[in-house]
């Protein structure tokens, strides 16, 4: 009877891996993105920043080079409870506006994004759109192009590739730009493929000014972005990714720093789970609408890893103790010519990405170590179940000073292409 129950639980988690393994085959082949449209939209571009001295100049530089009409452009920069001089940095850049923040019972960036739309909206000049970037990022010189583009073609939201601005850090930063380049390529391709909708990413992102102000941005938990794609998906409005709009950002460089951040991540994606899940699933089930009912299973990921990992130790500890097994894994029960090639491609589907991405010869050398960075999302993941109410948002230290020439021109070296 257990091992039935046992059988039963491993199947349904085996279906929704299969689904997403047929899903990520449509994320092999992408039609370049095209820039037809003059330069028309408007836009107001929100950058927030807590202690960030070290970067948001690099930022702020790049910023101010976008191949767009500068008119038709502001920035500006939140100083959220800052100690240092960020402040003082930016005010150095003619033209980028500083609003200070310093509501220390209220940090993070969502109370930050949120506290600055309502600033935004009472200024004399209105916008098309509101695109949101990280203190540490770079953004390609024709990301404003690519998001006048989309939002003329009637999206609201679109969200930019998340790409990595130092992968040859450290191994832990590697780990972080393989997953990235996975996601990119193999989670969110595959969906804009097939048109279901994709899902923000924090950073690099763009929103109709218009929707902005009539749904209000209220994504004031751990992750503010997964729970405003969740807000849209539930009123119709449907997330796009532009594959070419890229932005790089930069990835925790040692293993601590990079538990932290995947901990607040799960945290809040517990968090977001609990409140929207139910509602998002019913919702697609009465609909019978497969864009929700995929982003029903997008919430139920952390719960997805969380099981997943139970069910893998005690296989594990199972196999192990004395005597014969008391439970079957279901990849046991498959005949070898459909359980091993399903087996070999979820290995494999890291290294794919990569060589679809075309990244840097080097990086692959990383995949020695990218199970060890893997293997530690399962210990974050089951922590992160256990204080999935702590709402303490922690600041990721960033202090990688890179200019937007270095990291286009590391990668155009190992790819023999300009990518971005």
């Amino acid at each position: 009877m257990w091992n039935q129950a046992f059988l039963a639980l491993q199947l349904i988690f085996f279906l929704i891996g299969a689904y997403q393994v047929v899903l990520s085959l449509f994320g092999w082949h992408r039609q370049k993105e095209k820039i037809t449209r003059p330069p028309t939209k408007t836009f107001a571009i929100l950058v927030a920043a807590h202690n960030e001295e070290a970067v948001i100049g690099a930022l702020v530089e790049n910023l101010l080079k976008q191949e767009y009409p500068r008119e038709l452009y502001d920035l500006f920069v939140i100083c959220d409870n800052c100690s240092d001089r960020t402040a003082e940095v930016v005010r150095s850049y003619p033209g980028v506006y500083v609003y200070e923040r310093a509501m220390p019972g209220k940090r993070g960036k969502g109370f930050a994004i949120e506290w600055m739309l309502k600033e935004l909206w009472k200024r004399p000049r209105s916008y098309d759109a509101v695109v949101m970037f990280d203190a540490d990022n770079l953004a390609a010189t024709n990301f404003l192009e690519y998001m006048n583009e989309d939002l003329c073609n009637g999206y609201r939201v679109i969200q930019g590739y998340l790409d990595t601005k130092n992968p040859h850090d450290s191994w832990v930063s590697a780990a972080n730009g393989i997953n990235y380049w996975f996601c990119n390529r193999l989670w969110q391709l595959p969906r804009h493929n097939v048109g279901l909708a994709n899902y923000l990413g924090g950073t690099g992102m763009c929103f109709d000014a218009a929707l902005l102000k009539e749904m209000g941005w209220g994504a004031t938990s751990l992750v503010e972005d997964l729970e405003f794609t969740i807000r849209c998906i539930q009123r119709n409005v449907y997330p796009k990714f532009n594959f070419d709009a890229r932005v790089y950002d930069e990835k925790p460089i040692t293993f601590a720093a990079s538990s932290r951040q995947r901990l607040r991540w799960m945290q809040g994606h517990f968090d977001v789970a609990r409140r929207y899940l139910p509602s998002m699933l019913w919702q697609g089930l009465k609909e019978r609408s497969w864009i929700k009912l995929d982003a029903a299973l997008y919430i139920f990921n952390a719960y997805n890893f969380l099981i997943g990992f139970l069910v893998t130790s005690v296989l594990w500890i199972d196999a192990f103790l004395p005597g014969d097994p008391h439970f079957q894994s279901i990849y046991a029960l498959m005949p070898n010519w459909l359980a091993v090639p399903i087996s070999l491609y979820i290995y494999l589907q890291c290294p794919l990405a990569m060589l679809l991405e075309k990244v840097n010869w080097r990086s692959y050398l990383r995949l020695a170590t990218f199970p060890v960075f893997f293997l530690s999302w399962w210990p974050v993941t089951v922590w992160a179940f256990f204080t999935q109410n702590n709402k303490t948002w922690s600041h990721t230290k960033h202090s990688r000073v890179l200019r937007l020439e270095e990291v286009q021109g590391k990668r155009m070296g190992a790819e023999g292409t300009n990518t971005a």
